[in-house]
């Protein structure tokens, strides 16, 4: 892991096309502003751990079901 520190106004660039910019720094929070290009999804990594989880499990119920569909198929 990369460890950078900075100050309020201050900015990391991500390649040519994502910077993070220290919008304001308060106790414990810190506020930060992207500006990335706005076709790219950004989210918290809590809610981006829920939607791989779910995909995941949406796609298991998929297969599952793809499974009995296709056990019905090859049986006829």
């Amino acid at each position: 892991m990369l460890v950078l520190t900075r100050k309020s106004d201050e900015s990391i660039n991500l390649g040519d096309d994502i910077t993070i910019t220290i919008v304001e720094i308060k106790g414990n929070s810190v506020r930060l502003g992207i500006e990335a290009p706005s076709g790219l999804r950004i989210y918290r990594k809590e809610l981006y751990d829920k939607i791989k989880e779910e995909n995941f499990r949406a796609s298991n119920l998929f297969m599952e079901e793809f499974t009995k569909i296709s056990k019905v198929v090859r049986s006829k």
